[in-house]
């Protein structure tokens, strides 16, 4: 016998079905009208630093190849976290970026981030360049020996500045001392470019942040560059040792890269993947990036990327080992 369900109406599900037909249109139309209003670029540091510096060039180049503009915004706080955790937490529709360090692949390796760096969808890496030694030209050391030597002395109070307490940069201080013996007093401040200012007015002893964040001040003559962390000499730093010449097998530094929170649409990652691919090639942006000494190393392909950031996450796993960044 026919039951009740047998006799009901299809019309109700014909409507859900053209409701829900009509809304994947919906998305699909927004994801290929994207963008339609201004992208947000949000950089976990203040102003200033090299983060800041290489979004904003990027956003000024990227004019070309959007219809929409990138304006960028600046969240600093906590090692990146803040900033990253306001777009992981964004909705996934292309219109909030992360602009992204190396910092991501390795604060939740020391608590101070519940993330992980695949918490984020990658779009491309912009940029890499070495961390670097600096004092400043008074100082007493004009050779990276000189300046491990003092810090090895009993009572010594070299203070080293950096981008804040986890970052790359007191990471970087922290390997050095790890494998010089050295003892450095760590002061953290809210991104690379307050910790050079506090090195040129006296309040640090030293810096270790990103060539980029210096080579103004070292061509003023305020600044001087003691050592780079890297396999070989740095262009712009031609004058200036590497760790690994003078002994010290160390090499770190940052990146900056451009993410999306996971869940973002394809053809949304196409368009930026496309745009980005065309802004890097910007003859401008390359000249800025070359006079900042900025090392123009980009990689526009995701999973080589995010192969890179899994091996990188393994080096720093491993060099904290042996290294406390945090109070337990």
């Amino acid at each position: 016998m026919p039951t009740l369900a047998s006799f009901r109406s299809p019309r109700p599900l014909l409507a859900v079905s053209l409701a829900l037909g009509g809304l994947l249109a919906t998305g699909a139309t927004q994801a290929a009208d994207y963008p339609v209003r201004p992208i947000e670029l949000v950089v976990p540091y203040q102003a200033g630093g090299g983060a800041d510096v290489m979004a904003r060039g990027f956003a000024a180049a990227a004019v070309k190849h959007l219809p929409q503009p990138i304006v960028v915004v600046n969240k600093p706080g906590a090692a990146g976290v803040i900033g990253w955790n306001d777009v992981i937490n964004a909705k996934p529709d292309g219109y909030r970026l992360a602009l992204t360090t190396v910092e991501v692949t390795f604060l939740n390796q020391i608590g101070l981030a519940k993330f992980g760096w695949n918490d984020l969808t990658p779009i491309a890496r912009l940029n890499a360049d070495p961390a670097v030694v600096v004092v400043r030209t008074d100082a007493p050391w004009t050779t990276l020996e000189q300046f491990v030597a003092a810090a090895k002395k009993p009572d010594a109070n070299v203070r080293v500045g950096n981008a804040g307490q986890g970052s790359m940069w007191h990471l970087a201080a922290a390997a050095l001392a790890d494998r010089t013996g050295a003892s450095f007093n760590y002061i953290p401040y809210a991104g690379g470019a307050p910790a050079v200012l506090a090195l040129l007015g006296g309040h640090v002893d030293a810096v270790t942040v990103s060539t980029p964040e210096v080579a103004a001040h070292i061509a003023a003559g305020k600044l001087r560059a003691l050592g780079v962390m890297a396999d070989r000499r740095v262009k712009g730093f031609e004058t200036v040792p590497t760790l690994k010449e003078r002994g010290i097998d160390l090499e770190l530094g940052t990146w900056r890269g451009l993410a999306v929170p996971k869940g973002t649409p394809p053809e949304v990652i196409a368009v930026l993947k496309a745009a980005t691919a065309k802004t890097m090639k910007e003859p401008s942006l390359r000249a800025d990036m070359e006079r900042l000494n900025f090392t123009v190393d980009t990689d526009l392909d995701s999973a080589a990327f995010e192969a890179r950031m899994a091996q990188e996450s393994a080096y720093i796993k491993d060099i904290l080992s042996r290294v406390v960044l945090l109070q337990k």
